[in-house]
């Protein structure tokens, strides 16, 4: 495996962005580039061996600091919604803007995705890894404390991105970090991903209300349109649901632990992508609020035009003391991996 690296431009802010390419032997590639330590490539083989681009991107910096849904970025300092932009540690308030209806969304106005990191090649096991860097200052969007934050990137020989995020605070604070990607089997632009067969091993979710925000209860899928403990076309049941998918649900196996969350497999290219996890949760959405008006790398992005498999804690815990706890403390360290492999039917 070998990376490279490459200028990306200048942001607006006068810093400069770096792209780098993980490569492998078998065709993979993964394209990250340092502003909102994005993921904005992913090439992948389908089963004639042909390699192509199956996640949502720009080919400009540009595009990427105009507004946009977060395509490939990695979120923090809490990923999701934090109902009302409000929350409390240790009986203090806190405030955080609100950016989504009355929440706060995926950490705020201007969260990581919004940031330079700081790039750094290393070597962990005899594999080649990019390492991002962000030092997130104490009020930065209304978060407190000093927040030191890292995302790595690898890729195998077996055709696994391995995604990891790692952060400590000086002060008590939450964290919630994931990678937004938006893939597409069969290229992102070319069609839905209504026919891409989904399996989620969840047994439970968390319903939501009208501004997708936790209700607090964790329900069974029996007996739901969000049952995919079996394999189901994602376009099958959908118009059961109010606007599409955009749910977080309850990963079967202990937190903590690596365990099988996800398996997604698109027929025509025969591409299989299979998602791992220490997270406790995972938001699948379904591209419900593309509308054609995005063009990227792969052209306009339609309606259900992607689908985003974000592991994660869940969302708004911080007013839910029986959801997993997002809270760190001074001394402790936050640390999450995800596993997203690759094969083909």
């Amino acid at each position: 495996m070998k990376i490279e690296k490459q200028p990306f431009g200048t942001a607006d802010t006068g810093q400069k962005v770096d792209l780098f390419t993980l490569s492998n032997d078998n065709g993979m590639r993964i394209k990250v580039i340092t502003f909102g330590g994005r993921i904005s490539e992913l090439l992948v083989p389908d089963r004639g061996g042909k390699s192509e681009n199956i996640v949502c991107g720009f080919d400009s910096l540009k595009a990427y600091e105009h507004k946009n849904p977060y395509f490939g970025a990695t979120i923090g300092r809490v990923a999701n919604r934090i109902g009302g932009g409000h929350f409390q540690i240790d009986h203090k308030p806190y405030k955080t803007p609100v950016n989504n209806g009355p929440n706060t969304l995926h950490g705020g106005l201007i969260g990581f995705d919004r940031r330079v990191w700081q790039a750094d090649e290393t070597e962990v096991n005899g594999h080649k890894i990019l390492r991002l860097r962000y030092f997130s200052p104490d009020g930065e969007e209304g978060f407190p404390g000093n927040m030191h934050a890292t995302a790595t990137f690898a890729l195998t020989d077996n055709n696994e991105m391995h995604l990891t995020w790692e952060a400590t605070s000086d002060l008590p604070t939450p964290v919630n970090m994931t990678n937004h990607s938006y893939f597409n089997l069969k290229g992102p632009g070319t069609s839905t991903i209504l026919d891409h067969r989904l399996t989620l091993y969840a047994d439970r979710y968390t319903p939501t209300d009208e501004n997708l925000i936790p209700t607090g209860d964790i329900a069974s899928v029996k007996d739901t349109p969000y049952d995919f403990l079996q394999p189901h076309a994602i376009g099958e049941r959908i118009a059961q649901t109010s606007h599409g998918y955009d749910t977080n649900y309850v990963l079967n196996g202990a937190m903590g632990h690596m365990k099988h969350a996800a398996k997604v497999q698109e027929d025509s290219t025969g591409r299989v992508m299979e998602v791992h996890t220490t997270q406790p949760g995972i938001q699948f959405y379904s591209g419900n609020f593309l509308d054609g008006s995005v063009v990227g790398n792969g052209g306009a992005y339609p309606r259900y035009g992607a689908l985003c498999l974000e592991t994660q804690h869940f969302p708004d815990s911080v007013h839910h003391p029986n959801f997993p706890s997002t809270i760190i403390r001074p001394g402790m360290e936050y640390r999450q991996a995800s596993i997203y492999r690759f094969s083909t039917l």
